[in-house]
């Protein structure tokens, strides 16, 4: 199941207060600013900085280049 498009809109990183990428096959939220991932569990995001993935360069790369590719866009305009 998706997120709510209004959950979205709000849907904001709890550190730096900056919009998000949604990968809603994977079920995660991405912070590329950060490079910080926050999972979804049971439809429901975990915005927790202390539970986040950090991801490192390589995938950072790999998740940016896939979000322009599928045309995944931030949760709002910053």
């Amino acid at each position: 199941m998706a997120l709510d498009a209004r959950l979205l809109e709000i849907l904001a990183c709890p550190e730096d207060k900056g919009p998000l990428l949604y990968f809603e096959s994977d079920g995660f939220l991405y912070n590329p600013r950060l490079q910080r991932k926050y999972r979804i569990t049971d439809d429901i995001p975990v915005m927790l900085v202390d539970e986040a993935e950090q991801v490192d360069d390589a995938e950072h790369e790999t998740l940016t280049a896939r979000a322009e590719a599928e045309g995944i866009t931030p949760t709002f305009d910053a």
